[in-house]
This record gives structure tokens, sequence and C-alpha cells, in this order.
């Protein structure tokens, strides 16, 4: 794995790791609780997406391979998927649920940035990349 992705991939789940331990105090109100199965959730899932990909994975919408296997036979755009939902959770945890309003823009983003790579894979890998777009969600 390039330093690049390397780096990308295991930063975030430090960071959460940090926040996550630093702020492990009562109360826990359900949300709370939610909130942090929902980011240990995103956040395990997040980092197997991004460690699937290995050296295909970039910041920019690039084509270097087409990865259709693991969690990518299921899912087109994991990385995405989960972070959202790690996100939400570290919201949620944090107990400023307010925050939630924050989603909306950031799910703006992950689906522009997700047509943006999908036209990028299309051109590099036509038919197949078509065809894997039938077979999975998202």
């Amino acid at each position: 794995m390039q330093r690049p992705a390397f780096v990308v991939t295991f930063l975030p789940p430090i960071a959460f790791i940090a926040i996550i331990v630093s702020l492990a105090q009562p109360p826990w109100p359900a949300y709370r609780l939610i909130g942090l199965a929902l980011a240990i959730f995103g956040l395990v899932f997040l980092t197997f997406a991004r460690l699937s990909l290995g050296d295909s994975f970039s910041v920019t919408p690039q084509a270097r391979q087409l990865v259709t296997s693991g969690i990518y036979s299921k899912i087109r755009h994991p990385v995405y998927v989960f972070s959202f939902f790690a996100v939400a959770g570290l919201i949620l945890y944090v107990r400023l649920p307010w925050l939630c309003v924050l989603l909306i823009p950031l799910l703006i983003v992950q689906i522009s940035r997700a047509r943006a790579e999908e036209r990028v894979l299309t051109e590099k890998f036509g038919d197949a990349y078509t065809h894997y777009r039938q077979t999975t969600w998202f």
C-alpha cells in the first residue's frame, strides 16, 4: 500500500479511537450508546473497505483497477457509506445530536464524489463496470 493510501486508511481509525476514549465518561443516554455502536460499525467497515482497495485507493477519482470482491461485491462505494455511519455515530457519541444537520451536506458530497468516480470508472472499464453497477448497491 502506498504511503498516501496508508495514511488515509489508518488516520481516521486512530482519530476516532482517540475521540471515543477521551470522551468515555457518563452520562450514557441511549442515543449515545447507539452512536458508539454506529461509529464502531462504520469505522470497522470503512477500514476494511479501504484495505480492500489496496493501491487502488485514491483521494481523487482514478481508475487504476476495478475492485469487485469482498465488500465491493455488494456495495460499489463502501468507503462513502461506512464513513457516513462512522460520522453519524461519532456525532451522537460526543453528545451533540444537533450536529446531525451536517450529515445532509456530507451525504450530498458523498453522492457527488460517487458519481464522479463512476464516470471515471465507466470511461476506463466500460461494459465491465456497467455490469458491476447493475449487480451492486450504491
